[in-house]
């Protein structure tokens, strides 16, 4: 008996309610930048200090494509004195906010793909960060949505949401389940340091979720799953430091390093023909010319990356909606970015058309995945 053909069907998202302009950003960070350099005036005149430089909405468009991002908290990013957002902890006997976000993006998910709880077997949550060490998220999330079978959380930073659907599709396809809903809550935010210039921008606040199930027991039309490739380079170049043994090192806690930091050129040099490699190698493998492709869904990171791998997978400058864009009004969403340039741009693709999802991120990592648009009968 041959192994079953795989799907990806139903994909859910999550949005919050509030969003931040480049502008409004821009006006708290510059707020920011005066108050600190007034107060160390002395300083910074004697060279003892140096002088923190403004931002501007050119220089964000121009360095990322993105224009706004959606927050969980507005108001304590935009705060000067605060610079963080502000969420409220929950008792133990309450749903946790990631786990919240990520049961609004499954709900959505199953009734796209007219699954309930009952036909689902394992939760898998792919995410960069995760709220607590344990319980698992993906069992918190099992159990908000009377799932009976299993969860397990996974960490591969932007690229969790491709690992998991590797991951999901491998034990689909071993028998282990029917089907698997995968779920990529990200609070960015949370990790984001706000006073620096470089990458105060970058992220926003999402969750998104797909089922990967047998494609001959798809109880809606969805996208056969035809081969994933997955990739790792162990690089610094983008890092976050935060863990359980900082309290052991007092002296480092609350240092800047314990947020999100990048060396952007360095990444973008680096990641940009990893990625297009791993993509054009896995084409070959599958005997698939890259003009075969009606769309590439990649992570959103970048505007001028993803141009690049773009150009360098189809060896022409994109087309208007063949590598569709959500950082205008996303930002960078770390693991769901793929999935929300998917969920958004996937429906007008026809039966027996061919699309590529990519995210790729910290690690170094990327994951691939070649999807066909089928049809239920």
């Amino acid at each position: 008996m041959g192994v079953p053909a795989l799907a990806l069907t139903g994909t859910g998202l999550f949005t919050p309610a509030q969003s931040i302009s480049n502008d409004e950003l821009v006006s708290s960070f510059n707020e920011y930048v005066r108050r600190h350099n007034e107060t160390n005036a002395d300083g910074i005149a004697s060279g003892a200090v140096t002088a923190l430089a403004p931002s501007s909405v050119e220089f964000i468009v121009k360095a990322s494509g993105i224009k706004s991002r959606y927050v969980l908290d507005k108001a304590g990013i935009l705060d000067p004195e605060v610079m963080c957002p502000r969420i409220p902890e929950r008792s133990n006997d309450q749903v946790s906010v990631l786990a919240e976000m990520a049961v609004t993006a499954s709900r959505e998910a199953l009734e796209r793909a007219g699954r309930s709880a009952s036909d689902i077997d394992g939760v898998l949550v792919g995410a960069s960060n995760m709220q607590r060490a344990y319980p698992a998220m993906a069992v918190e999330v099992q159990d908000a949505l009377g799932i009976d079978g299993f969860g397990f959380d996974m960490n591969v930073a932007c690229s969790s949401a491709t690992f998991a659907l590797q991951t999901a599709a491998d034990m689909v396809s071993a028998g282990h389940a029917r089907a698997i809903l995968v779920c990529n809550p990200e609070i960015c935010s949370g990790h984001l340091n706000f006073r620096d210039r470089d990458s105060h921008f970058i992220f926003g606040d999402v969750a998104t979720a797909f089922i990967v199930e047998r494609a001959d027991t798809a109880q809606s039309g969805g996208w056969e799953i035809i081969s994933t490739k997955l990739k790792t380079k162990f690089s610094n170049n983008i890092r976050n430091n935060f863990g359980f043994l900082n309290r052991t090192a007092p002296e480092t806690v609350g240092a800047a390093d314990k947020l999100f930091v990048q060396e952007g050129r360095k990444v973008f040099k680096e990641v940009v023909p990893m990625v297009a490699e791993l993509i054009l190698s896995h084409l070959a493998e599958n005997k698939i010319e890259p003009s075969q492709l009606k769309r590439l869904w990649l992570h959103q990171a970048n505007l001028g990356m993803n141009e690049m791998i773009a150009r360098r997978v189809m060896g022409r400058d994109p087309m208007v909606g063949e590598a569709p864009n959500i950082l205008d009004e996303y930002a960078n969403t770390s693991s769901a970015g793929s999935v929300i340039a998917f969920h958004k741009y996937s429906d007008d693709l026809q039966p027996g058309d061919i699309g590529l999802l990519c995210s790729f991120g910290a690690g170094y990592s990327a994951g691939s995945v070649i999807l066909k648009k089928f049809a239920r009968a």
